[in-house]
């Protein structure tokens, strides 16, 4: 075989806080992501001890309250998307349009109207909706009155945001996920969590029982969904970075193996496993808590072994390398920054480019689950430049995603990795999640809009979008 299977899901990916825009409209409350600043400060502030989710006009920028005006621009951008043959496209629900404060027991039937009619226009083009729901922006209610996930009230409020959703759109949508990159709060608790210094970031205690009573949510939706239709099918998503010992030194390489457990996959283990994993303790107690400190009922427990995922979505970008022996230059990445590989190139934001990196991860990932895998991120962000003429020529991101596909491929084909789908992050240019720019681009399709918010939101087609096409229409086969 030198396809893909017919059923891969070839696709796209974006989340709510980053492109749809109209962040007051229609009842819609506000987000975490609403009041967390644009521009190349937004990272810092966030992690300042003064920080305490206030929103700041006069102080800040807040480009997502814009984004690309997707909202109102659905039907064209998804007329795009089929264009280029798309399967799939993976997008969020953003809590706060249904819940507006995230504690409410009715929702906003003007939020839910606004999914029908997006969920409809994919289905019209023959694209699944890949839902998830919960991307980086629960409603900010639940952060000023409940503190954050370290609450277990949340579990109930997300139970009942995920029962309506699930039941409302069970009929037409089949994969779900949970929670976006759950174990970033491994690194940087404020996006997934809701917690920063001011509200108990500070303690690990925390961030560990925030990821339990988010495990025990996500269980809760696994159940609801399976009831309600046992096709559908419902993933955890986390972030995977490859990561390699610098050398042969045993320390290194335990510190390596330490790392991958830690990072890679306790988020994993507890969500498509079942339990928690062996390493729970020492994790823990590596930062200064343990597993006796956190609230876990039996109940819990019970849930969590009756209730894993049914797939492992996840997100590529770079890998990693460990030394605890010697002092190297960091690197920069997606929530996580280990030492400079030497043997790698980079981004212009410094993200280290590694496609076999991929093809190891698929192969640890399946050896470890033997469940099918998704990536539903991966991607190159750059500084794309428009010419008079309206082109794009982004060929250095084709070639980022062409070696990115063949590793996959030899993944599925060679090393038997299950593998379900494959949708490129930011499939049309958004605003970045850890900047809060429009510069950092990742899209097929360009839009038009600059950092200072300035723009005509012009939607054109570069490079990729052809390449992609017929990488899609192909399946896999012709990556030239």
């Amino acid at each position: 075989m030198t396809k893909f299977p017919k059923g891969f899901l070839w696709g796209g990916a974006t989340a709510a806080n980053q492109l749809e825009g109209a962040f007051d409209a229609d009842g819609k409350g506000l987000s975490v992501a609403d009041v967390m600043p644009g521009g190349k400060v937004r990272m810092q502030v966030l992690a300042s001890n003064d920080f305490d989710w206030t929103l700041d006009n006069e102080k800040y920028t807040y480009p997502n309250h814009r984004g690309i005006d997707h909202y109102h621009h659905y039907k064209e951008d998804i007329a795009l998307f089929a264009e280029m043959g798309f399967k799939a496209y993976r997008f969020s629900i953003a809590w706060s349009r249904i819940f507006p404060n995230g504690d409410e027991t009715e929702p906003n039937e003007a939020g839910l109207a606004f999914y029908d009619n997006l969920i409809n226009e994919c289905v019209k083009h023959g694209i699944e909706p890949v839902i998830t729901i919960s991307h980086y922006e629960m409603p900010l209610g639940l952060v000023k009155n409940y503190g954050g996930w370290k609450n277990r009230a949340l579990i109930d409020f997300y139970e009942n945001y995920a029962r309506v959703i699930l039941t409302r759109f069970h009929d037409r949508v089949k994969y779900w996920m949970t929670f976006n990159e759950i174990n970033s709060a491994n690194a940087f608790p404020a996006l997934s969590q809701g917690l920063v210094a001011s509200n108990g970031a500070g303690d690990f205690t925390n961030i560990a029982q925030a990821w339990h009573n988010q495990f025990v949510a996500s269980a809760k939706a696994v159940k609801i969904a399976h009831a309600l239709d046992p096709e559908v099918k419902v993933g955890c998503m986390i972030i995977y970075a490859t990561t390699y010992a610098m050398d042969s030194d045993p320390k290194n390489q335990l510190a390596n193996l330490q790392q991958n457990q830690e990072f890679n996959y306790y988020c994993g283990d507890v969500q498509a496993l079942g339990h928690y994993p062996s390493f729970t303790e020492r994790f823990l107690k590596k930062h200064g808590t343990s597993f006796e400190k956190l609230e876990v009922t039996d109940e819990d427990l019970a849930l969590l072994a009756e209730n894993p995922v049914d797939y492992i979505g996840f997100s590529y970008y770079m890998s990693g390398v460990t030394d605890v022996t010697h002092e190297h230059e960091a690197g920069a990445g997606n929530m996580i920054a280990g030492v400079k590989n030497p043997f790698l190139e980079e981004s212009e934001w410094g993200w280290q480019i590694d496609p076999e990196g991929l093809r190891v991860g698929l192969n640890e990932l399946y050896g470890r689950y033997r469940k099918p895998l998704f990536i539903v991120e991966n991607g190159l962000g750059a500084k794309d430049v428009k010419e008079a003429d309206g082109s794009v020529h982004d060929g250095y991101r084709i070639d980022y995603l062409r070696r990115h596909i063949a590793a996959m491929k030899a993944a599925v084909l060679e090393d038997g990795v299950d593998l379900m789908g494959y949708t490129p992050w930011g499939c049309i240019d958004l605003v970045s999640a850890s900047t809060g720019e429009m510069s950092k681009r990742y899209g097929f399709i360009y839009v038009d809009l600059d950092d200072a918010g300035k723009g005509t939101l012009a939607r054109s087609k570069k490079d990729s979008f052809g390449w992609y096409q017929k990488v899609i229409a192909s399946r896999g086969e012709d990556l030239d």
